[in-house]
């Protein structure tokens, strides 16, 4: 992000009001703006460039249009902890078509044990790397804590998955209807449950190490806030697994529900067979293009708390507005 560019100014935060949810969507929108991944390397080199003079700038300037347009790139392309670029595939802005396909595989009607265990095995491993792209860096996990992680989800998914498929096939008094229905959202259970395991797993190093929390004050010289670093918090680090599983069940919940029901009521209509494909597919890139922003803006990747919510090394200790920052991660 923007953010990790070095300089004594502080940038504004968004063009957007993120203490508002909406201003907050608008903002994630921003960062999943897949025309974000066409920046070449000299449009990131640029982009780097204008941040760092206005950063380092010894007297005031306009943030312009040109500031904000390098500013999105920056923020879809680096990650804020290490300011080195998320590869590619990984970043928010590339999620809805790296997520594409996988999720049209795991929703595909009457799927086999084996195409089950396949796709769920395929999610995982894609969510272990994502999560790993963007966790908060200031305490990583480790290639044991990302094994476990990848191992644990996977039979959580699995598990979930094979186990509540055949108990929607044993039931009885039950409209097929219904049951086709229950048998379509196995998936949502499967991919919810196995998330919340990945996610805290993954970034369960954090809760133990703790995260870097950090607090805005007033420069002597300019008057402009600058960022101190107080330390590492255990608490920030909970909240922050916390509130990314949530995001994640949150982005979860549309993308994996409506096209299921939408396209079994397509199928009633006499979709035909060979459009089934092409349908789920669309159904899934319509629902993750306003999925995303609507889970990412649940809540503020830069979280502001106070202190007094902290450990007792930090009470007391609050920036600009009584507050401290730490980084959530997505």
């Amino acid at each position: 992000m923007s953010s990790s560019i070095p300089g004594p100014r502080d940038l504004p935060a968004s063009r957007h009001d993120l203490s508002t949810y909406w201003g907050r969507v608008k903002h994630s929108a921003d960062l999943c703006d897949p025309r974000t991944l066409f920046a070449s390397s000299t449009a990131l080199a640029s982009a780097t460039t204008l941040i760092q003079t206005y950063r380092n700038s010894p007297t005031p300037t306009a943030f312009t249009p040109s500031h904000w347009n390098a500013k999105k790139i920056l923020d879809a392309t680096l990650h804020p902890d290490t300011g080195l670029p998320v590869f590619l595939p990984f970043r928010m802005s590339c999620f809805i078509f790296s997520n594409l396909i996988v999720t049209a595989g795991m929703l595909q009607p009457n799927l086999t044990t084996r195409g089950v265990l396949a796709w769920q095995i395929t999610n995982q491993t894609l969510n272990v790397a994502i999560n790993s792209a963007n966790a908060n860096k200031s305490s990583p996990p480790s290639w044991t804590q990302m094994g476990t992680s990848f191992v644990l989800a996977v039979g959580a998914s699995c598990g979930v998955a094979l186990g509540l498929g055949r108990a929607v096939d044993r039931l009885k008094n039950v409209k097929p209807n219904t049951k086709v229905l229950l048998g379509r959202l196995v998936p949502f259970a499967a991919v919810c449950s196995a998330g919340i395991v990945n996610v805290g797993l993954m970034r369960g190093g954090e809760i133990l190490a703790g995260i870097d929390v950090f607090r805005k004050v007033p420069s002597e010289k300019s008057g402009d806030a600058v960022t101190e670093n107080l330390g590492k918090s255990r608490i920030a680090a909970a909240i922050a697994v916390g509130e990314t599983a949530v995001s994640r069940v949150l982005n979860a919940a549309p993308i994996m529900v409506v096209p299921p029901i939408v396209l079994m009521a397509l199928q009633k209509r006499g979709l035909k067979n060979k459009f089934v494909i092409p349908a789920n597919i669309g159904l899934i890139f319509a629902t993750s293009v306003f999925a995303l922003p609507l889970a990412l803006g649940a809540f503020p990747q830069r979280q502001k708390i106070s202190p007094e919510r902290l450990e007792e090394k930090f009470h007391g200790k609050g920036g600009v507005g009584g507050v401290v920052e730490f980084n959530r991660g997505i």
